[in-house]
């Protein structure tokens, strides 16, 4: 199993001839989403969710899209390939075993409803929790942590990162940082996350 890291929340995994995507949204490049067999979405947000971009990829090529039920509305004319998930759900998209967790984005502040939000473990190996820090039951070879976002702070990830415990971890939904912010939290994440922590440049590939 192949991973390609796009920018900010965007991870592409090649596993056996299949193509599945996780969540292409406006600020990674679209070309994550050439030669996709599914989509998985883990809520309606358009950094998590490029409307244009999907539509596009299924006027060339048809795709399941698997995400909550709430996706319904934000698909559009899309949405007649939304297969709903549900917390606790576990599935197979392209080609691709996934399992789904949590239910519920992180709480940005009170007077913002919270949407729903699932976290996806792919093959029992890779883990994306979207926009929530909710750990799994199983063990996680490979877990992509948010690193920031005006919903979290860094303890609350760290304590995140080292509750699931995973072999190596890569930062995740970090597209509104510059490079001083690259570098204050590299620095930090890589002391505290108890873990073989890095950032990847959008478009690096890694085996899973």
């Amino acid at each position: 199993m192949q991973l390609t890291k796009y920018a900010h929340s965007c991870v592409r995994v090649d596993h056996d001839g299949g193509v599945l995507v996780i969540d292409p949204g406006v600020f990674s490049d679209p070309v994550a989403l050439d030669g996709a067999d599914a989509v998985l979405i883990t809520h309606e947000h358009p950094d998590h969710l490029n409307l244009d971009a999907i539509t596009r990829q299924l006027d060339r090529r048809p795709f399941t899209v698997h995400g909550p039920a709430s996706l319904s509305a934000a698909l559009g004319d899309a949405a007649e390939t939304l297969v709903p998930v549900q917390a606790g759900e576990s599935f197979t998209a392209a080609g691709v075993a996934v399992r789904a967790y949590g239910g519920r984005h992180a709480v940005i502040h009170p007077d913002i409803p919270v949407v729903e939000n699932l976290g996806f473990l792919i093959n029992d190996v890779v883990y994306h929790p979207g926009d929530s820090l909710v750990v799994p039951d199983v063990p996680v070879d490979t877990l992509f942590a948010p690193i920031h976002a005006p919903w979290n702070k860094f303890s609350e990830v760290v304590d995140f990162i080292r509750a699931v415990a995973p072999r190596r971890a890569y930062a995740l939904h970090d597209a509104l940082l510059n490079d001083r912010g690259y570098a204050v939290l590299d620095r930090q994440y890589t002391a505290l996350s108890h873990t073989d922590y890095r950032r990847l440049e959008p478009g690096t590939r890694l085996d899973a």
